[in-house]
């Protein structure tokens, strides 16, 4: 395959110089680290094994670079392929990672806790050459060798000029500056990444490969695990009316999203599709089906790389995780050079990177999502030493996320993109993925005209309510009172929109942007996952629509479940308003779930149809309040803003939180719903779990069958 960046002679030699200068490292550090035990009791030999070891995996990544530039992925079988990904992954792995430096307790245990914490990050960094290696990116695979060889030089010098280590202060100085200096080439790769389709490293491998020979699954570089091997097989096993299937219902949900809200998509020539290795059958097909429609596929990696953004929720395509422990433990090791100074630098390079290629974000569509789930819910362990960010550094990341988000907008204007997401199980799962796989296609290609009849009955309930209250049954503690706005003009205007299967599939809900002013109370839930988390007893106070209090039983110190509600929930806000009220329509797939004992399992996109949903951040209509939006009958929504989102008008960094995490309460756990008129009067929609309003019986015929 061609190189993604072409070497200059100058990356080539300082490349060549880097490699021969870490081929050293095994035996000199061994000799040049040694000698008593420091005053706090570490041994400069752990140093040295850190060295050691972390150029040994560094030399194993170039050694990769030369395998994949050699064609040697064209002549390897099957099973050496394997071997070899192992290999790169092995540090990482659960039955290894005990006594891995890229593991923060490792390394503050063997290191102590300032060099241990900045170590472990720059352990975990270089992982991110694989990636680099396989898509021929020299210059980012160069800039990280150099980093590592710095501070290994700087332990050396202070072992042979002073006899002891360096100051730390110096050696963090050295990874600011590695952030900060490093910043606007890869923001400006990243750009180029984000909307240019003619880097396709990835498209090219999903169109030219011979998808029957597993072997294409090892030219990606990430990680691949059975689930991959399982599903690409599977897929290569259903007749070609199915894959059409697939395709056609994921491309067709973007193309509509488009056309309901009133957007030209011909003013737009690529679209960014994001899924999970294994799936490469049904992408294809989609990437066939985009071009019929006028647009080009932009296919980009899930950043590997702090400086790209690396998260443990995947944003791009990717392989297995190797470690979700390990992704969690780096999720914040930013807090080692985060400062306003580096904050203010990032967001000028973010919009320089931006106006790099303004003409191909013009022409961006937005993306398209193919969601896997099925994975064993994750529980992470919260571990003191993994680095996090300060209050001071939670406010900055709340500053630059607002920023960045405004730029995108003003580049990607969000009144003239759209979106499409979908969901399949991977074969971990279970036993009977195959059913569960055909299940979920089923489920995806549900007839929209059914639900649209029946949740319009329930908009036409709801439009009559001053607010809607709502009651956990059984060990769910929820009571809440949600306010709606009012229709000046209930025969033109409505609160609620009727959601079948656009941009979000499956249907159905119905849903709204609350009236943050007497929205109160509580929301629980005894256990949902989120963005990759599983949270118990997750608990959320809303007063006048802001979040007032929250915690979970993730962790025996409450501090703990505090803090992890904070970070993965209000993505380190002090507050958030509830930006959606929703009712979930699809029992169907409750019931589903329910048989298969999957519920835990759903990803968001499918779990909040099944049952009543509230989302904390932004509302479902963020950068687009001014779009006219109407339902199939006509009637205009006017639920499109709330106290805060409307803001913008003044302050637009006030006004959005670049957020949106949908919690539903399941049908088991919900004791009540009612729409409460302007006069007191009443109506019920669900009673113990069942819809009780007249029209909406169908519903609960998948609890009977």
């Amino acid at each position: 395959m061609k190189e993604k960046h072409e070497m200059t002679e100058e990356i080539q030699e300082r490349l060549a110089l880097g490699r021969e200068r870490l081929a050293q490292i095994p035996e000199e550090a061994k000799d040049i680290l040694k000698g008593e035990a420091l005053p706090d009791g570490r041994k400069l030999s752990s140093f040295a094994d850190y060295f050691v070891k972390t150029a040994e995996i560094i030399r194993l990544f170039l050694e990769e670079y030369d395998f994949a530039t050699g064609g040697g992925q064209e002549d390897a079988s099957l099973e050496e392929l394997a071997e070899r990904n192992e290999r790169l992954y092995a540090d990482v792995l659960p039955e290894h990672y005990g006594k891995s430096y890229a593991n923060p307790r490792f390394a503050v245990a063997a290191l102590g806790k300032e060099f241990g914490q900045m170590l472990s990050f720059l352990a975990a960094e270089e992982r991110s050459l694989i990636a680099f290696a396989y898509e021929r990116d020299v210059e980012s695979m160069t800039i990280r060798l150099e980093l590592f060889l710095e501070i290994y030089q700087m332990f050396v010098c202070a072992k042979e000029e002073e006899d002891g280590l360096p100051d730390p202060a110096q050696v963090k100085e050295t990874l600011y500056w590695f952030a900060s200096d490093y910043s606007e080439t890869m923001l400006e790769k990243n750009m180029r990444a984000t909307f240019d389709w003619k880097e396709d490293f990835a498209l090219r491998i999903i169109m030219e490969s011979d998808l029957s020979d597993l072997r294409y699954l090892y030219r990606f570089g990430e990680y691949i695990s059975e689930n991959e091997l399982r599903m690409a097989r599977y897929l290569n096993s259903l007749p070609e009316e199915k894959i059409a299937l697939m395709a056609d219902t994921y491309t067709e949900g973007y193309r509509i999203g488009f056309a309901v809200t009133g957007k030209d998509i011909t003013k737009k020539k690529s679209v960014n599709i994001r899924y999970f290795l294994g799936f490469e059958r049904v992408v294809r097909r989609a990437v066939e089906n985009f071009r019929k429609i006028g647009l080009e596929s932009v296919i980009y990696r899930a950043p590997q790389s702090i400086l790209e953004g690396r998260k443990l929720g995947k944003n791009g395509y990717y392989g297995a995780i190797a470690n979700k422990q390990f992704e969690y433990d780096h999720e914040y090791d930013q807090a080692l050079f985060y400062d306003k100074r580096y904050v203010n630098h990032r967001l000028e390079n973010y919009r320089g990177a931006l106006e790099s290629v303004k003409e191909l974000a013009a022409v961006h569509g937005g993306p398209a999502v193919i969601e896997g789930f099925g994975e064993t819910p994750f529980e992470p362990e919260n571990k003191e030493e993994n680095l996090r960010l300060s209050e001071e550094q939670q406010k900055l990341a709340v500053t630059f996320q607002s920023k960045a988000g405004a730029l995108m907008n003003e580049y990607v204007k969000g009144e003239e993109r759209s979106f499409t997401i979908i969901a399949f199980p991977v074969p971990e799962i279970g036993e009977n993925f195959e059913e569960i796989f055909d299940g979920v296609l089923k489920l995806n290609t549900l007839d929209y005209r059914l639900y649209q009849g029946i949740q319009q009955k329930l908009i036409d309930a709801l439009d009559q309510a001053q607010y809607v209250r709502i009651r956990g049954m059984g060990k769910n503690r929820t009571d809440l009172r949600v306010a709606l706005h009012q229709l000046k003009d209930p025969e033109k205007e409505t609160n609620f929109e009727n959601c079948v299967a656009d941009v979000n599939i499956p249907v159905g809900e119905v849903f709204t942007s609350p009236v943050l002013k007497g929205t109160n109370v509580k929301l629980h839930v005894t256990e949902v996952y989120l963005n990759g988390l599983k949270y118990l007893d997750l608990e959320i106070d809303f007063k006048d629509g802001m979040i007032s209090d929250y915690t979970c039983t993730n962790f025996d110190d409450p501090a703990e479940s505090r803090k992890f509600v904070r970070e993965n929930v209000l993505f380190h806000h002090d507050t958030l308003p509830m930006g959606e009220f929703a009712i979930g329509t699809n029992t169907t797939a409750y019931v589903f779930a329910a048989r298969y004992g999957i519920g835990d399992k759903l990803p968001v996109l499918i779990a909040e149809k099944m049952g009543p949903h509230f989302a904390v951040g932004d509302t479902c209509y963020s950068h687009e309040e001014e779009l006219v939006t109407c339902n199939q009958d006509g009637k205009r929504l006017i639920a499109k803003e709330n106290e805060v989102s409307a803001l913008r008008r003044e302050d637009p960094g006030k006004a959005y939180f670049n957020c949106h995490t949908d919690i539903t309460i399941p049908y088991d756990e919900l004791g009540e719903l009612a729409a409460v008129c302007p006069d007191g009067t009443e109506i019920p929609i669900i009673e113990k779990g069942r819809f009780v309003l007249p029209g909406c019986e169908e519903l609960n015929r998948a609890f009977e069958e």
